[in-house]
């Protein structure tokens, strides 16, 4: 007994004794610059593929620069003057908000309905979640082969079904509002359940003491949606919203696998061309660099811009 408590004794006496300067002072290093190097990797990466990339853009917008041009020259704004004044670029920049819209709403309206019931007790309940999410996780090749023949002209389900019910077929992809409109089908199909899930997260996330005590106090279905989920979601709404903005209005995939094998690039007359495909075509096929970077900056300002916006716009909707 005597022996433990010596031992006991000087334990204390060594965790007492004061340490020296030098492993103070490392110690108290190790504190401060530890958090910085465990974030470090991801600051890194994004300097290295988005930061970088970002500002380089930026630097060869200012040079009318051809695809292997060795010394491009300097024009400083002119290609951005250039571009405010080219009637293709707005019309592509109207395409694409028109996407957005008709894509955006409907989907993030649909994916909270279809996160509500998904969150209600249903049987197989995972099978059902698993089946929302196949959309997003099949071939974009194959849901452009699906949709392309969904939407066909001649022999499409969409205006067989119009015919059937008297009303005339539509060419959609010489229509304009027409080709938007399947287009934004495609990216409501693909990204809507994914959306469902990341809100049904949220949903699950509300406690359950809430929903109940409500229940208690006389209130419906309908009237815990709105006064007690909704206001709950606020972040994850706010969050699918912004991400959705960034995407809608980045659309390059959906309306380049729309366009029917050698095509111009956007529709005949560029009727479903975004502002995406047209910076593609600029830069790959037309080899105009500068130019192409021009577009890019713009486009990285709209989609800041909108995407605050709706940020700014969300937040006192729901609150």
């Amino acid at each position: 007994m005597t022996a433990v408590l010596s031992k006991v004794d000087r334990g204390r006496a060594e965790e007492a004794r004061p340490r020296s300067p030098r492993r103070y002072r490392l110690s108290k290093l190790d504190s401060k610059v530890s958090p910085y190097l465990f974030v470090a990797p991801f600051f890194v990466l994004f300097g290295a593929i988005g930061l970088f990339p970002l500002l380089y853009t930026a630097y060869v917008s200012l040079f009318d620069w051809e695809l292997g041009d060795d010394n491009p020259a300097f024009v400083g704004l002119k290609n951005y003057g250039t571009l405010f004044s080219d009637g293709q670029f707005w019309n592509a920049l109207i395409n694409t908000v028109s996407i957005f819209v008709l894509s955006s709403g409907p989907q993030i309206v649909l994916a909270v309905l279809l996160a509500a019931l998904l969150n209600a007790n249903l049987r197989a309940r995972t099978a059902w979640r698993m089946g929302v999410l196949l959309p997003y996780v099949a071939s974009l090749v194959a849901l452009a082969v699906i949709f392309g023949n969904l939407f066909g002209t001649q022999y499409g389900l969409v205006n067989a079904v119009l015919t059937t019910f008297g009303l005339s077929p539509i060419d959609w992809q010489a229509d304009t509002f027409g080709s938007h409109v399947a287009i934004a089908s495609m990216v409501n199909w693909r990204w809507t359940g994914y959306n469902a899930l990341i809100v049904l997260a949220a949903m699950q996330a509300i406690p359950r003491e809430v929903d109940e005590a409500a229940r208690v106090d006389g209130a419906g279905p309908v009237r815990r949606f709105v006064s007690i989920t909704l206001p709950m979601l606020k972040p994850t709404l706010i969050f699918v919203i912004v991400t959705s903005t960034i995407g809608g209005l980045q659309i390059f995939t959906e309306p380049k696998m729309f366009e029917p094998a050698g095509g111009s690039g956007g529709g005949s007359q560029h009727q479903y061309q975004t502002v995406v495909l047209y910076l593609y075509q600029t830069a790959f096929q037309g080899l105009d660099l500068g130019y192409a970077s021009a577009i890019a900056w713009v486009l990285f300002l709209v989609v800041i811009s909108v995407a605050g916006l709706n940020f700014w716009l969300t937040r006192r909707a729901v609150r």
